[in-house]
């Protein structure tokens, strides 16, 4: 994806910053989904859990902020482990066009983590292990396991080995209800593997191309796996991913208000494999990021909505 237009001040921090966000993590796109995910993920717990116990407004803005802040911790540490790739074959990035630098970038990793200390001290001091948790995660994701070349050459291994730090977000979002009440875990396995499956069918969505569309150096599921592959894939996961949520919504009573919707998600979805397979011009691949995105938001509203349903 090619940088947007300079901005008028290019020079300027608020500008800079700015267009490193619009670029790289856009704050209302982002904020939406994560939003999506941090209401389907508490309503269900709490439901679970303790029905008549509703989470609050505080346990809401607690859990997404730090949700939020999380991944863009996440996206920091990829400007980080992709710099040197970045550099040789995307140099229109923000970090190695120098718009912003990567000390910069790690300034705003810890400004963010002191954030989600605060916030986790207001509900819960215990909270802080699962923070840790995720922290050293997404540190050994930053280094790739310290097996780097191995898992290049296993790409679905290596999206598979990343991905499960979602689950570990959606519980740490969960215990933002469940622990500072001082009830046990809930048995959320059916929520914290449709979560998974979720940005699964997110990660492959975003990196399916139209020939005409892919970069050299630049890896995209259309480019390793060919596009019938990386699509019966993507629909794979959405599958797999629409299975789970509607076992989770089993137990709440919901499971035929989630199937509904998301089986009319799923089904716009083939028909847009179908779409591209006969005629993929240029641009054509980024239907597939907005439908990833849209059947994600669907999959956790329905599940937040249905514990009220």
């Amino acid at each position: 994806m090619k940088p947007a237009t300079t901005p008028a001040n290019p020079d300027g921090f608020f500008w800079r910053w700015h267009t490193y966000f619009s670029e790289r993590f856009p704050p209302l796109q982002h904020g939406l989904l994560i939003a999506a995910f941090c209401f389907g993920v508490l309503s269900y717990a709490a439901r679970v859990a303790m029905p008549a116990q509703k989470p609050g407004a505080m346990v809401f803005v607690v859990a997404f902020v730090t949700a939020f802040l999380m991944i863009l911790q996440l996206r920091i540490l990829d400007e980080f482990k992709d710099f040197e790739e970045d550099a040789r074959w995307r140099p229109y990035r923000p970090v190695p066009r120098g718009l912003i630098s990567l000390a910069s970038l790690r300034r705003l990793w810890f400004m963010a983590a002191a954030v989600q200390v605060g916030v986790a001290l207001l509900l819960d001091a215990r909270l802080l292990a699962g923070l840790l948790a995720v922290w050293l995660y997404s540190g050994l994701m930053g280094v790739e396991f310290f097996i780097r070349d191995w898992l290049k050459a296993h790409p679905l291994v290596y999206m598979l080995s990343h991905i499960l730090i979602v689950p570990m977000i959606a519980t740490y979002v969960a215990a933002c209800h469940w622990l500072p009440q001082g009830m046990k875990m809930p048995d959320l396995a059916g929520l914290l593997a449709a979560s998974y499956f979720a940005f699964c069918v997110i990660e492959v969505g975003r990196k399916i191309r139209a020939p005409v569309d892919e970069e050299e150096g630049v890896e995209t599921y259309t480019a390793l796996w060919g596009a019938h592959r990386a699509l019966a894939a993507w629909l794979g996961f959405m599958i797999t991913g629409s299975a789970f949520a509607v076992l989770a919504a089993l137990r709440i009573q919901s499971a035929t208000f989630v199937a509904t919707l998301l089986g009319a998600v799923l089904l716009f979805a083939m028909l847009g494999a179908v779409a591209f397979l006969r005629s993929s011009g240029q641009g054509g691949g980024t239907r597939f990021n907005r439908l990833s995105g849209l059947w994600t938001l669907i999959l956790f509203l329905g599940l937040g909505l249905g514990s009220f349903y």
